[in-house]
Order: C-alpha cells, then sequence, then structure tokens
C-alpha cells in the first residue's frame, strides 16, 4: 500500500497509525465539510480581525458588540488583505500539492512562501529570511536560528493538512512534520500538529469533547503544549458553564511567553500554547454552535483573529458548509470569486482543489472510492515526536538601546544568550532598497556577518541573536561593514536570557 512520501520518521508514524476501522462517507458530504472548513476560517479571521491583539492579558467584555454584517467578507478582501496570512499561507501549500502532487519536497513549499509577496511575521517571516539567505528547512524553523519558533505561525496555516485528511489524523501530522518545521519547532510545531488533528477529527465525529481528547493524542505527553491543552480540558470539566473561569485560569497558569522577543515582559502574546488554549475554550464551550465557538475565541483576546479563523474552520467542517448559520454566510457568496491577495486562489476554487486532494490523500492512504461513495481507513492518533524549543533559557533583563543609526554598538551582559531587536529603514521614503552588511563579534570573536535589508518583505526580524552562551559576562559588539547616510540601522532593545529565571538567580 503506498503512503505519501515523507521522511523514513513519517512513515512509521503512519503504519503505526492504521487500523481496520473504516468510515464511510458520500462525495457530496464529504465536499461540503471541506468548503465548511475553508469558508468557516475566512469568516472566522473576518470576524476577529478588528480586535487583533487589542485584548492582550485581558479578555472582550459581554457589553462590547462585536461587528458582523452583510458584505463585511467581501470589503475586509478588499481592503485589508494582509489580515488574511492564515488564508493566502495555507494556500501557498495548497498551490504546491496542486502543482507537483502529493510528494512534492520540503523545498517547493519553503520556497513557496519565502518568495511570495505577501507580508508575513513572526515565525514566518523569520523563516522566509533563512531561506532566502541559505538556512534551509528544518533548520529554518529550529529555534537556534528562529527566535519565533514557538510563535502561533504554523498553528493558523495548517489548516490544509487537516482538511486534506479527514479522518487520518497521523497522515495530517506527516505532512505537518514536513512543512510545519520550515517556520517552527517545539511548541510551535505542536500547534500546527494538533489542528490538523481537530480537522481531520471532524469529518468523522460530531462530539467536540471526542475531537479535542482525540487530537491531543498526536502531541507527547511531556511536552508543554500537551500539559497546558489538557489543562483546558480539565478546566472545561470542572467549569463546564463559565469559559470566563477557565480563561482566568489559563492565564494564571500558561500566559507567560518567554521565548517571542515582542512579548517578553509585556502583555503581548503570540505563543502557540496560549492561543491553542483559547482555540479549545471556543470549540469546547461552544458547543457546535458556529457563532459562539468563534465569538468565544475572539473574546478570549491575544490573536483574536487567527483563534476565531482556526475555530471557524473546525466547527464549519465538523457542521459542513450548508449547516453553517446563514447569518454567518451573508455576504460570502459574494466574496468566494475572489482571489486572496497575493494568490490566484478564491475560495470557491480551493472548496475544488481541496477536495481533489482530499480524495488523493484518502486513496494513497488505504481508502477508496465506489461511485459516490468515499471508504476512510481511519486513524487512531498517535504522538508524534518529542522536541521542546528554548531548554532552560529565561529571559531575565529587557533594557533600552535606542541607538537609531548605528554604525558600531558594544553592550555587555551576564548570562546565556541575547536578542537585539530593532530594524534596518531608509531615511526617504522614496529610496531604493538597500541590505546593510553587519558583522556581531561575542567576547572579540566573530559569530556571525550577516545582511540586514530596508525591504520589509525580506527583513530580518531581529538584528541579532546569540544562544546556549556560558553562563557568565559577556561582551557584544555589532559593526556595520557598509554605513550609508541614507539609510539606518535601528537598534530598539536587548533581551539578556540566563539558565534560571531572574527571581531564581541569586
Amino acid at each position: 500500500m503506498k503512503k505519501i512520501g515523507l521522511t523514513a520518521l513519517a512513515m512509521v508514524l503512519l503504519i503505526s497509525g492504521f487500523t481496520q476501522q473504516t468510515f464511510s462517507i458520500s462525495k457530496e458530504k464529504l465536499r461540503d465539510k471541506i468548503k465548511g472548513g475553508w469558508a468557516g476560517q475566512t469568516i472566522g479571521v473576518t470576524f476577529g480581525g478588528p480586535y487583533e491583539f487589542r485584548y492582550t492579558g485581558t479578555f472582550i467584555q459581554d457589553y462590547q458588540p462585536l461587528l458582523w454584517y452583510d458584505g463585511y467578507i467581501k470589503n475586509t478582501m478588499l481592503n485589508d488583505p494582509g489580515l488574511y496570512d492564515d488564508l493566502y499561507m495555507d494556500l501557498s501549500f495548497v498551490h504546491v500539492f496542486d502543482q507537483y502532487g502529493l510528494h512534492a519536497p520540503v523545498d517547493s513549499f519553503a520556497n513557496a512562501f519565502a518568495h511570495a509577496d505577501y507580508m508575513l511575521w513572526h515565525a514566518n517571516q523569520a523563516a522566509r529570511y533563512n531561506i532566502l539567505n541559505g538556512i534551509k528547512a528544518p533548520a529554518s524553523g529550529n529555534w537556534i536560528n528562529n527566535p519565533h519558533a514557538d510563535d502561533i505561525d504554523y498553528q493558523i496555516e495548517s489548516d490544509y493538512a487537516g482538511l486534506m485528511s479527514p479522518g487520518m489524523p497521523n497522515t495530517a501530522s506527516a505532512i505537518s512534520d514536513k512543512i510545519g518545521h520550515i517556520m517552527n519547532y517545539g511548541d510551535g510545531w505542536y500547534g500546527g500538529v494538533f489542528v490538523g488533528a481537530l480537522y481531520a477529527m471532524a469529518f468523522i465525529s460530531n462530539d467536540l469533547n471526542h475531537i479535542v481528547r482525540e487530537a491531543l493524542k498526536t502531541i507527547p505527553e511531556q511536552s508543554k503544549y500537551h500539559q497546558c491543552i489538557a489543562d483546558v480540558i480539565q478546566w472545561h470539566d470542572q467549569f463546564p458553564d463559565d469559559w470566563k473561569r477557565s480563561w482566568f485560569e489559563i492565564q494564571r497558569k500558561w500566559s507567560s511567553d518567554m521565548a517571542c522577543p515582542e512579548g517578553i515582559f509585556r502583555s503581548f502574546d503570540i505563543d502557540s500554547k496560549l492561543n491553542s488554549a483559547y482555540v479549545v475554550l471556543g470549540l469546547l464551550y461552544g458547543n457546535g454552535d458556529f457563532g459562539k465557538s468563534i465569538e468565544i475565541a475572539t473574546r478570549a483576546g491575544q490573536d483574536a483573529d487567527c483563534n476565531p479563523s482556526t475555530v471557524g474552520g473546525i466547527i464549519g467542517a465538523l457542521l459542513g458548509y450548508d449547516q453553517i448559520p446563514s447569518y454567518w454566510k451573508m455576504g460570502l457568496k459574494e466574496a468566494e470569486d475572489i482571489n486572496f491577495k497575493y494568490t490566484t486562489i478564491s475560495l470557491n476554487k480551493v472548496y475544488s482543489i481541496g477536495f481533489n486532494q482530499a480524495l488523493q490523500n484518502i486513496q494513497e492512504n488505504g481508502g477508496r472510492i465506489k461511485d459516490d461513495n468515499i471508504i476512510i481507513s481511519v486513524q487512531h492518533p498517535v504522538a508524534v515526536k518529542l522536541e521542546q524549543g528554548f531548554p532552560d533559557l529565561f529571559p531575565v533583563a529587557r533594557k533600552t538601546i535606542h541607538n537609531e543609526d548605528v554604525k558600531e554598538l558594544s553592550l555587555e551582559f551576564e548570562g546565556t544568550g541575547f536578542v537585539i531587536t530593532g530594524e534596518a529603514q531608509k531615511k526617504e521614503k522614496d529610496a531604493a532598497d538597500y541590505i546593510f552588511e553587519a558583522s556581531v563579534y561575542v567576547d572579540g570573536s566573530l559569530v556571525e556577518t550577516t545582511k540586514l535589508p530596508t525591504n520589509f518583505t525580506t527583513r530580518r526580524y531581529e538584528l541579532f541573536w546569540k544562544y546556549l552562551l556560558t553562563n557568565k559576562k559577556h561582551t557584544v559588539t555589532i559593526k556595520v561593514l557598509n554605513p550609508d547616510d541614507r539609510y539606518r540601522l535601528n537598534a530598539e532593545d536587548y533581551i539578556v536570557f540566563s539558565d534560571k529565571p531572574a527571581n531564581e538567580a541569586h
């Protein structure tokens, strides 16, 4: 029996996941569920868009109405296309599968988004920079090379893996092993594995408690990610009618972003664990009600567009397109033939492409098609490999630099790592793009010579970083090799890490 062509580890994973259990579904029903998944994502991200990272460390109060009206989706797609990074990253991968088949090599996916014109942030942008500068997957997503490895990025773009793997969570995991490591590692990767499994299970079960618990089996129990989601399940069992009580418990235990430089010592939190916890809040407390589910995921705050997008996609796949309430689909028809900006794919196109890819994947993984009936070889979820980024790395200080035109810079710190934030900028808006080159020395030894583009699409998300240093006093020196008065290198602040938390340092 042929399997999807991935790594040897993934092959073992797939084989171990096969059982004798099968699930029958008509072509019409499968198509409806795939349409529901893509439409649900689009509705969810549009609904949550105005609140993205406006509520950090708090939730949106009940008295505040959340915007929704006929024509909202079309208006947003045309006038705020950057909101749909959830979708256009998904569609990049869908397009590669469509071009090169289910066995497309990892470099095809990496190059597709690295060379795309669309805007990216966090782990995606850090990975794009790495790929454009010769650091290939999976190193491009590894925490050593990517300070955003634990961020939400692959979680919000992994929907395609589950939608093309109905009833086959391990197949979705194997796809994510290849593609998710382009931009993430550890907990950041687990977010995408979990979401893929949620979608896969939504095709064969209507019980959200069962779907969430089964999907979590794809994540190693020893990981912090698994522990976080298991806590949310437990709190839902304990407080089944009070999502806010569970939200408070999540904040108390899991709201510390220890890795993302934008979130350290701040209320901003784009960590995959926390935002996945909000996804699970929406799923469990929404009880299958589409509107209630995406509203809870939005009101929970932080990445309040991506989380309802994920929830909307999963509930959409569970219900099917036809069963999404008409209130939430008003104006959708007018938007379904609009290509998502930076792509040549519309919703109507991806409904068809996604259905065909699911049929191929079902057949490649033990299923069969007989007339209008599809028989899926259902897989029991199996945990993927254990990996944990940023081990024994704790932020202990954040200090201001505010040097807006760096030619040479020195700083001292005591610890095991550092990150310097900032950006390369044009002094004149209409100036041509420029690429700074800079060398970084730690304790007098050259550790890196790097490029720092002023171009937003190809930028380096942080200026410099280095982990795994000996815990002692260090001196870091930055030397710009090609200064130009038309441009500036703005260094904002630096973060210091140690091998124990700050309150245990003495």
